[in-house]
């Protein structure tokens, strides 16, 4: 039984974990959880995972969820969420929050001694030195969730790190793959959240259709994998079935594949180093897919993912100031019609 601390348990990746927890009851139980604004759907995990400690992201909520469930401490804010990663009774923290807020949990949660399975790409685009160093010095692994991230973890096992020539991280292309940058003046809200293939939260879906999601994956990899910048490729992959790839010196390439269900790599970060059965996502044939297409990127067009090149190259604080913007520009975007 493994005792999971879990940040953002009502977005996307939260109640994808909160499935495989219900799916594996012998195999895991939720100790402590966050949630934010959506306190209907907190309460109904609450009721059902029966977590001692819960966090919630506004004080206003405390009052009326205290009077109901008195037998669970409740805390609010920024110290709530560091009270539930680095919560005694858990054994893993999985950080699914969104945004540079997960940073002090996630360094609280290293501190305690906890294995980190980390979904917030935010905590490693801003201080991947921070946390990469305290992690090294706690001897505490950081397992990654998202799903190319996993992948290049999983083709990297047992492997000698030398041997590594290349990082080769692949994408969708998101909602907005096939339009010119003229034909994107004018998209709406609605048309940027229909990603081609994976389900996704909103702001990640919006960071998908621009590239942006992949500048920060590959910020992360340099960090998680002690790559240099220029030894990380990203390759366009319409299907979303090779999550990602390693290339060796000796000119082999390891892939992952598997269907575009991000229940695989969280539960795998959860098992590490073992596997458990999953019953989600329908088995796929590679003979009915029938052909996988690869392109290479038009930095030109996606702009995004240049500048996070570039910003990664700079160092510093530049990969935070990048992050930031890019916040306000989504936050900016959103406020659109849809």
């Amino acid at each position: 039984m493994k005792k999971i601390n879990l940040l953002g348990a009502t977005g996307s990746i939260g109640t994808q974990t909160l499935e495989i927890v219900r799916e594996h009851p012998e195999l895991f139980e939720i100790a402590a959880l966050s949630f934010g604004r959506n306190v209907e759907l907190g309460r109904k995990i609450i009721q059902e995972f029966k977590p001692k400690l819960v966090s919630v992201q506004n004080k206003r909520d405390l009052d009326g969820l205290r009077a109901e469930f008195p037998g669970i401490k409740f805390y609010y804010g920024l110290e709530g969420l560091r009270e539930v990663a680095a919560y005694q009774e858990g054994e893993v923290l999985l950080s699914a929050v969104i945004g540079s807020v997960g940073l002090l949990p996630t360094l609280d949660a290293i501190e305690a001694g906890k294995q980190i399975a980390i979904a917030n790409k935010e905590t490693l685009v801003t201080a991947g030195h921070l946390v990469v160093e305290a992690a090294r010095k706690k001897k505490v692994p950081l397992l990654p969730v998202d799903s190319e991230h996993s992948a290049i973890f999983q083709a990297l096992n047992g492997e000698k790190r030398a041997n590594v020539a290349k990082l080769i991280i692949t994408a969708s292309g998101g909602s907005f793959r096939d339009k010119t940058r003229q034909e994107l003046r004018n998209v709406t809200v609605k048309e940027a959240l229909n990603h081609p293939n994976w389900s996704m939260g909103n702001k990640l879906t919006i960071d998908s259709a621009t590239m942006f999601n992949k500048g920060l994956e590959v910020i992360e990899a340099h960090w998680l994998y002690e790559m240099d910048y220029d030894d990380i490729e990203v390759l366009i992959h319409r299907e979303s079935i090779v999550h990602s790839l390693v290339e060796y010196i000796d000119g082999s390439m390891i892939a992952q594949l598997g269907a575009p269900d991000m229940r695989i790599p969280i539960q795998y970060a959860l098992t590490y180093p073992e596997r458990a059965e999953m019953s989600f996502p329908k088995r796929f044939s590679l003979a009915e897919i029938g052909a996988l297409h690869f392109e290479e990127v038009d930095y030109e067009r996606f702009t995004a993912l240049k500048l996070a090149y570039n910003a990664g190259k700079i160092g510093g604080t530049m990969p935070t100031v990048l992050n930031a913007a890019n916040e306000i520009a989504v936050a900016g975007f959103f406020k659109r019609t849809s």
